[in-house]
Formats: structure tokens, sequence, C-alpha cells
């Protein structure tokens, strides 16, 4: 969500919908295969499973703090006039990556979806419906996101509240990034 606002004010929602079809077609991946047996692979291995929380963590942090240094893609620039426009590949797999690289997601279809099939349904009909729901209210927040950063624009492409509200949102995501490492 936090790509999706981020894009939303750098870019626009239009060519944001790139990164979010990325995204949607990673998170559709991440729940199937969730659904189909990476939920007991990760609760029978509960080292991986650590081991996955560490290094989505530690990728946290370098996020949390490229963007508390004002680097990386996902800090806001004050010129965006001058910066070079990323194609639709670009985005498209930086959602892609973005989805299928979250530790955080992964553990919520593990634990969530597990408990919705039913063995005695069919269960390309059973993921299909459920996968479909997901899809449709993460394209929705998506969208809400990037629309919300859109507005957002105004006010933190102003001066010093480019580095303010990338400060807190490194100091933020540094901090999700500690939880889940140590957490």
């Amino acid at each position: 969500m936090t790509l999706a606002m981020t894009l939303g004010m750098t870019i626009g929602v239009k060519r944001a919908l790139w990164m979010m079809a990325g995204e949607l077609v990673g998170v559709a991946i991440v729940a199937i295969l969730s659904a189909v047996g990476v939920a007991a692979l990760l609760l029978n291995y509960p080292t991986a499973f650590s081991a996955f929380k560490i290094i989505g963590g530690c990728y946290l942090g370098v996020i949390g703090l490229q963007m508390w240094l004002s680097r990386g893609k996902m800090a806001f620039k004050a010129d965006m006039q001058n910066q070079k426009q990323a194609s639709r590949l670009v985005l498209a797999t930086q959602g892609f990556m973005t989805a299928i690289s979250n530790p955080k997601g992964w553990a919520f279809f593990v634990a969530l979806l597990p408990p919705f099939l039913s063995a005695k349904e069919p269960l390309f009909e059973q993921l299909l419906l459920l996968v479909s729901i997901i899809l449709l209210l993460e394209f929705i927040c998506l969208l809400i996101y990037a629309a919300g950063g859109l507005t957002l624009r105004s006010i933190l492409m102003k001066g010093a509240n480019i580095r303010l509200m990338n400060r807190i949102a490194g100091s933020l995501i540094l901090g999700v990034g500690f939880w889940l490492a140590v957490g």
C-alpha cells in the first residue's frame, strides 16, 4: 500500500495501475501457493519460516533506511519534472516483486486460507472464489492509497515536507522490519 501511495504521488494513479497489475499477479500466486502447500511447508518447518521472516525484516529495514536518507526508488523527489519515467514493465515488475517478496503476505495467506478450504469441496472452485475476493479487495485498497497519494502530493511536495514524510515513513518501515526480524 505504501508503494501504491508513493507512486500515486510521484507518477499518478493511471501510471500506477501498471504496478498494481504486477502486484495483483504476485498476490494471486502467493495466495494460491499458500493454499495448496506452502502453508503445510512453513508450518512443518518453522526454522524456514523464521529465516523467511528475518530476511523480510532486513529487506524492509533497507527500504526504510533508504527512505530515511531520501534515497531509493520509494523516496519522494522534489524535482519530479526531470525524473525519467519508469516503463510499464518496470512498474509491473516492481509490483510483482513487492507482492511475492513480502513475508507478511505469505504469513497472512498461510494463516488465512487453509481454514477456508474444505477437503469435501473441489479445490479449484474454492481457490477461484477466495482468490477473486482477495484480488478485488487488494485492487480497491491499492486504488484508494494511490488516489490518496495523489491528493497528498500538493502538501508533501513543498520544501521540507518531502524530507519529513520520507523520514516518518522510513522510520515506520524500519520499525516494522525490526519487529518482523526479531518478533
